[in-house]
């Protein structure tokens, strides 16, 4: 058995080309990949640039032109978040309004399409140490159930809105839904605010009270319809063949409040409760309890 010697390292320093060609092949590809900047030790960042997003880029529905730091403040203040609140962005961007959010101790997930801005999104929630409070996901916010959330944040676009409102208007009654920009349509915002002309605004899912009902006040029932109009509604009652009409309905969340003609000119008020089904209201009307049960 014959024994090989083995040939002493070749040993390359820097990008400098060998002093001899005897040192081979080996040697020659190292000083090649030190040319097109692929050498050993290289680190990653120097062969790819960190993605930085650019303000007007294309996005699959819209373009991205990010929320002012101060207005994202604001909505998320005009919405109340605390840290009971579950708040989802719709597009959410390089995930600053979820990140604010979190801030506030809210458990808070941002919706994105693009995959670079969820990876810079949850770089930046870590960077923040908000990790645990703030995600991001790739998906379409047209198939993404976001039902879970008792604050929903968007800048989209009014159409945008539009279609996302039936589902919106499915959502728990109390959700608040907070808007940069653009509205939804005919639904009328509950209350709007502005940041160097930039308005935002705030809408409060109504329960559904639609319909028949039957009004109970102290011992006499009274058939009741409601013709609702989002946070409104039209309303009459029957008592025999007199018909009165509500002066006024109004939604706030799961409350609902009932102005009814006293007959001398005034209203008597009406304030109370909508079930979670939808089925009935419960409340009180100086001291008097009444309730209404759908029919």
């Amino acid at each position: 058995m014959h024994s090989i010697q083995p040939s002493p390292p070749v040993v390359v320093d820097s990008c400098a080309a060998p002093r001899s060609a005897s040192l081979g092949l080996r040697a020659w590809l190292l000083v090649a990949a030190c040319a097109t900047g692929l050498a050993f030790g290289l680190p990653a960042a120097a062969q790819s640039a960190p993605f930085e997003p650019q303000v007007g880029q294309s996005g699959k529905d819209v373009i991205w032109v990010p929320t002012p730091n101060e207005l994202v403040s604001q909505m998320l203040g005009m919405a109340g978040v605390t840290a009971r609140d579950t708040v989802i962005d719709l597009g959410s961007g390089d995930g600053r309004t979820v990140i604010a959010a979190a801030r506030l101790g809210a458990n808070a997930m941002g919706i994105e399409y693009d995959p670079n801005m969820v990876s810079l999104s949850n770089a930046n929630a870590r960077a923040a140490g908000l990790a645990e409070r703030a995600r991001f996901i790739k998906a379409d916010i047209f198939e993404y159930d976001f039902s879970a959330a008792t604050v929903l944040t968007m800048y989209l676009l009014t159409d945008l809105n539009v279609r996302l409102r039936p589902k919106i208007l499915q959502m728990k009654p109390g959700t608040r839904v907070v808007s940069h920009q653009f509205r939804m349509g005919d639904w009328e915002p509950d209350r709007t605010v502005r940041h160097d002309d930039r308005p935002a605004y705030l809408w409060i899912v109504p329960a559904r009270v639609e319909g028949n009902w039957l009004l109970t006040v102290g011992n006499e029932q009274l058939p009741m319809r409601l013709q609702q109009n989002f946070q409104t509604a039209e309303g009459r009652i029957s008592r025999g063949a007199v018909e009165l009409r509500f002066a006024g309905v109004r939604l706030n969340g799961d409350t609902i409040q009932l102005g009814l003609p006293d007959g001398r000119g005034g209203e008597r008020k009406l304030s109370g409760v909508v079930s979670a089904d939808g089925n009935s209201i419960q409340g009180e009307a100086g001291g008097i309890p009444w309730s209404a049960r759908r029919q």
